[in-house]
């Protein structure tokens, strides 16, 4: 890729999209984990890089957004 045909983007620009990422992950976590508990398919490998991790349904995303606030523009 040629140098003139990279984006770039303001920090200001970046801040409010991860601002706005992790709102809409954090309010709709709890859609992740309302469902029942069933027995887990497939172990024997998954194509997914996370592995087996799973986020607390009770995560809250303000020491996130006050990480990203803290960002100078």
């Amino acid at each position: 890729m040629k140098e003139s045909d990279r984006n770039e983007y303001s920090l200001a620009l970046i801040k409010h999209w991860m601002t706005e990422f992790l709102g809409r992950f954090f309010r709709n976590q709890f859609k992740r984990s309302v469902a029942v508990n069933g027995p887990k398919v497939g172990s024997g490998g998954s194509l997914s890089p996370r592995g087996d991790w799973r986020a607390p349904s009770d995560a809250e995303a303000r020491a996130w957004l006050d990480e990203v606030g803290s960002v100078p523009e």
